[in-house]
């Protein structure tokens, strides 16, 4: 990774100006320890929104409220309610703004650096909860916590990415690893790289997993022929393809499911 400036994400205090002998003293118009006039708005109104989370849980305040709040820390002195609503109004809802590239981020004014910055973070969050739920547990049990999973990490990605989710014996998953980023309608896997990881981990099965940025999750020839591929490379070393998963935008299609495997 690069260096990156160091940000303070705390809320930032009123300003001081020296006063005799090193003491601070207030800036002329305020008062000690208070805020006034459009400062003091803001706060108020983060402080109502703190507290209403607080009290009522994420059901208590809508998306671009969470999106506030997640944006307080990025922007300590601004009004975020504006770019909140303009985010959501570029993306279309939470999910998509904190899917949402850098590049694409930045094209809406009031986004820089530390804005993407909090937004990359929620997103890792949101992912690595919902990894946590499948990771080291029996798949076939845990099949809908997986799909969400699934949709989660993928769905929104405006580049196909193909991730391989290695079983043991009594198909626990075991590892979930990215194979391969690719363009808008095509990403290069090898066969070859799949199974040998697949022997490394001591896996025993493995469950195939790509996105259609386009958001139609119906499966092309080339995700047949590669499956095929994969699924035949396996064989010959005793390792079994369970499924194949095309993620959609709202949907997810099965490979095992539609007869495929």
């Amino acid at each position: 990774m690069t260096d990156q400036p160091a940000f303070a994400f705390e809320e930032i205090s009123p300003r001081f100006m020296p006063g005799k002998a090193g003491v601070p003293c207030p800036v002329p118009g305020k008062a000690a320890g208070r805020s006034t006039g459009a400062d003091g708005h803001r706060h108020a109104h983060r402080d109502r929104l703190r507290q209403r989370f607080t009290d009522g849980g994420a059901g208590a305040v809508p998306d671009y409220e969470l999106l506030e709040m997640i944006l307080f820390r990025a922007l300590p002195r601004g009004d975020t309610k504006p770019l909140a609503k303009a985010l959501l109004k570029r993306f279309g809802d939470l999910n998509h703004v904190l899917a949402a590239p850098p590049p694409r981020l930045k094209e809406v004014d009031g986004v820089g650096d530390r804005v993407v910055f909090e937004l990359k973070l929620t997103e890792a969050v949101g992912h690595r909860m919902a990894r946590a739920r499948v990771l080291k547990k029996p798949i076939l049990s845990s099949w809908d916590a997986l799909l969400q999973y699934c949709q989660t990490a993928m769905a929104h990605r405006d580049l196909e990415q193909v991730r391989v989710l290695y079983l043991d014996r009594k198909n626990v998953l075991i590892a979930d690893e990215a194979q391969g980023n690719g363009t808008v309608d095509h990403v290069p896997i090898y066969p070859r790289e799949v199974v040998k990881r697949a022997l490394e981990l001591n896996a025993s099965a493995l469950i195939l997993v790509h996105n259609h940025p386009s958001g139609d999750p119906q499966p092309s020839q080339a995700d047949i022929d590669m499956t095929y591929a994969i699924r035949d490379a396996a064989e010959v070393l005793g390792l079994v393809v369970h499924d194949h998963l095309v993620i959609g935008k709202a949907r997810e299609v099965s490979f095992r499911a539609e007869g495929y495997l």
